[in-house]
């Protein structure tokens, strides 16, 4: 059997939290490094870990030297340079969440640290990792749609999920974090370069804040929900939203554990009073865009539409795949292909042939790929840590060079949508 591979937490928060269950059965010796106290302490009671393997930052973890093998960054967007740069100066590989940086220049300074210090880098762009994405390539590298000429791609946001992130939550705001585009669709865009496999050469883009606004409030609406006239009949609700999640433990885990830490009712009702989380979608401090359109042109006259939009239900994507020959419409759950010769029509379900697979193989037929992106976090985390385990960076389809290049389609786009013009891959440096 192959030696565990030893992990550190850099960051426990929902996302960290995750690469760090699903790595549970591989790894061993775990550290983690957070400085909100109920945060560590959750990680530390969960794993057992030992007072010496608890750190209340990632520069005090750094200054301890080389503790395991992996470190998993998973701080707020603005602050992945540093401790990127750190922890692969001191030998660990990295499991880096989405996006690698807010700006090329921070992004190309952790790309040059991983390849100074030799070790690998996985970027979290966890959807080249499901079941849904191998049967998608496999389709198309049989050649049954012909020659893909164009792709139509949705990521549905869902109201509920962009008024807690993207409104009232950590993301609402480029100083603080980054654009929308490169938070929430970094993912879709580098999807997309992975599926049509061909050079990105031009971009445009549309998008605005169009709702979430003092403008847009109606009559009548008051400063935080628990004090509104209008909060029964608002959609964005935070007191609908978050009281729902109460006696669910996933949705306790997230997105109330974010709101309310213990997620207590008592908890609950002074963060609805006090904290970000209790205000008016139309009174808060948010600037990033809540819908957005990106075109792009590949090699050989290819073309890709991506939509990312919060007036949806939070849902799997949705693509469609226009080829010479056929036609694909998927879900990340089923696939649909219709055959233009034969005219037939075809539907696969992917999470039950996943399922079918896992207990063919041995493994658990209960790792649904339902779950974590639609089993794309399992995915990443099972190839990242073989990848590290075996010595084999093969097995990790999202590292530095691929992660940077679909990034800078992204802010591309960005540039595109702020000027309005197209921008020329080719001509940028």
């Amino acid at each position: 059997m192959r030696q565990p591979v030893t992990i550190a937490v850099v960051g426990a928060g929902n996302r960290g939290q995750q690469y760090a269950r699903l790595a549970q059965a591989s790894g061993r010796g775990r550290v983690v490094a957070e400085p909100i106290p109920a945060r560590r302490e959750r990680v530390a009671r969960e794993y057992g870990l030992a007072p010496e393997a608890v750190f209340e930052d990632w520069a005090a973890l750094a200054r301890a030297g080389k503790l395991a093998d992996v470190a998993v960054i998973a701080t707020q967007d603005r602050e992945h340079v540093e401790p990127a740069v750190a922890f692969a100066g001191l030998g660990y590989h990295l499991l880096l969440e989405k996006p690698v940086a807010p700006t090329e220049p921070e992004a190309d300074r952790i790309a040059a640290a991983v390849e100074r210090a030799g070790v690998y880098l996985a970027v979290c762009h966890v959807l080249r990792y499901t079941p849904f994405t191998r049967r998608v390539r496999a389709i198309l590298d049989s050649g049954q749609l012909g020659e893909v000429v164009a792709v139509q791609h949705l990521e549905p946001v869902g109201w509920w999920h962009f008024a807690h992130s993207f409104v009232r939550g950590n993301w609402r705001r480029e100083d603080r974090s980054t654009s929308m585009l490169l938070a929430k669709a970094c993912h879709d865009v580098d999807w997309l370069q992975y599926v049509i496999d061909r050079e990105p050469l031009r971009v445009s883009s549309f998008g605005s804040l169009f709702h979430f606004r003092p403008e847009q409030a109606p009559a009548g609406a008051g400063q935080r929900c628990v004090e509104c006239a209008v909060e029964p009949t608002c959609p964005y609700s935070a007191v609908r939203l978050y009281h729902s999640c109460l006696g669910n433990p996933a949705r306790e885990r997230w997105p109330l554990g974010v709101v309310a830490d213990p997620p207590t009712r008592q908890a609950l009702e002074v963060a609805l009073r006090e904290g970000p989380y209790g205000r008016c979608v139309y009174r808060c401090d948010n600037d990033v865009v809540d819908h957005q359109v990106v075109n792009i042109e590949y090699e050989g006259g290819v073309t890709a539409s991506l939509t990312v939009a919060a007036f949806t239900p939070m849902a799997h994507r949705k693509t469609r795949i226009l080829g010479t020959r056929g036609y694909l419409d998927g879900d990340g759950a089923t696939i649909k292909l219709c055959d233009f010769v034969t005219g037939e029509e075809q539907t696969i379900d992917v999470w039950a042939e996943a399922r079918r697979d896992a207990t063919a193989g041995g493994g658990s037929a209960g790792a649904s790929a339902a779950h974590g992106h639609a089993g794309g976090d399992a995915g990443l985390v099972e190839a990242f840590l073989t990848a590290v385990a075996e010595g084999d960076p093969s097995m990790i389809k999202t590292g530095p060079v691929e992660s940077l290049h679909s990034h800078r389609v992204v802010w591309a786009a960005e540039r595109a949508r702020r000027e309005g013009i197209v921008v020329d891959l080719r001509s940028v440096s």
